[in-house]
């Protein structure tokens, strides 16, 4: 584990998971891919500060017919002192061609054959006979379970939301996908230098 200063470019690229960031931190030591999943929450921008690294390796994937090695640096904890826009040229620098990090982690499922298709006989579930006793309530769709519950679900023991929320960068990477994009929905807004999300007044 080593504590360095340094510049982390950041770059979004809109992939079939959605959107998703990687990074080029810069060193006195080297230059370093980063994909924490950590990144997601962030702007594209250039972000100067000091960066506790605890793993550099190389590491490989293939991606339109190519095969790419590159050296990652896996980031710790990072104080970020300054942010500022990527030019043009830091910009292509980092490929927009890069695979999402959740395609390397979980590789796509192979097909499943279907079985053939069978008539099936009517049942008490079926939507044209209703079995609901007289004078009971039939049951709600799952469609009306209200978003309160939906968020509970989503953000575990961050709920219920406070002014100020600091996502757990452990999560499985898409979860914390999902929590990043509702947590936009609810009017909140990520602050860099702090590293957590805070509540916009109306």
């Amino acid at each position: 584990m080593i504590t360095i200063p340094g510049q982390l470019a950041i770059r979004t690229i809109h992939g079939r998971n959605g959107a998703f960031n990687v990074g080029r931190l810069a060193t006195s030591i080297g230059e370093f891919v980063v994909k924490n999943p950590e990144l997601d929450q962030y702007d594209e921008g250039k972000y100067d500060g000091d960066f506790v690294i605890t793993e550099i390796r190389p590491s490989t994937y293939t991606a339109n017919g190519r095969m790419v090695i590159e050296i990652r640096a896996h980031i710790g904890e990072m104080t970020l002192s300054s942010i500022d826009a990527l030019s043009g040229d830091e910009a292509s620098r980092l490929s927009p061609h890069e695979v999402d990090p959740i395609d390397e982690e979980t590789p796509a499922p192979a097909p499943v054959a279907k079985a053939p298709a069978r008539t099936k006989a009517r049942s008490p579930r079926d939507p044209l006979v209703d079995t609901t006793p007289f004078g009971v309530e039939p049951a709600k769709p799952a469609a009306d379970v209200s978003s309160d519950t939906n968020d509970a679900a989503l953000f575990g023991t961050l709920w219920p939301l406070g002014d100020i929320v600091k996502l757990d960068a452990t999560v499985d990477r898409r979860l914390l996908r999902e929590q990043r994009d509702r947590l936009n929905q609810l009017g909140y807004e990520f602050k860099p230098l702090t590293q957590d999300w805070h509540r916009l007044q109306p």
